[in-house]
């Protein structure tokens, strides 16, 4: 009886089931993390937290930090209040990670929150401070919204 070749074999076999593969790997973030991220985000029926905005608000946040010099950083005003252009504004960034670090299961959600505080730790020394935020913001109540912004994004 021939031998039959390795590729018809495969091509005889069902596809194998990926469905517990996160979609997208977030960097710095493990498999297993980023697969509860995944699966929080596909699950939920919030607008902004839809699947890909935590891997989006974690690269808008630290590319804001990563702003060259020693000068102070005001977030932008995103001009539009759609998924895309919110994420100018890294307070709306932030509002994103605050939100799926709700919904997640206490490893993955302590291993997120370790790489967020270390961004907000970065945040509140390259940002300055807003006396005025009780009247300007619509959540004063969350620190990094009490923080100045501006039309323009760096120094």
């Amino acid at each position: 009886m021939p031998r039959r070749r390795p590729g018809a074999l495969r091509a005889e076999q069902s596809p194998r089931d990926t469905w517990h593969l996160p979609v997208l790997r977030i960097h710095g973030l493990s498999i297993r993390t980023s697969a509860a991220i995944d699966r929080a985000e596909r699950l939920s029926g919030d607008y902004f937290a839809h699947p890909g905005a935590t891997d989006r608000a974690l690269r808008r946040y630290r590319a804001f930090l990563r702003a060259p010099g020693r000068r102070p950083l005001y977030p932008r005003v995103p001009l539009c209040g759609c998924r895309g252009c919110s994420f100018d504004d890294v307070r709306h960034a932030r509002d994103v990670l605050d939100t799926v670090l709700g919904w997640l299961p206490l490893r993955p959600r302590t291993e997120l929150a370790h790489h967020v505080r270390a961004l907000d730790f970065e945040y509140l020394g390259r940002t300055l401070p807003d006396p005025f935020a009780a009247d300007r913001q619509w959540r004063p109540d969350l620190w990094w919204r009490r923080r100045l912004a501006d039309g323009q994004e760096g120094g």
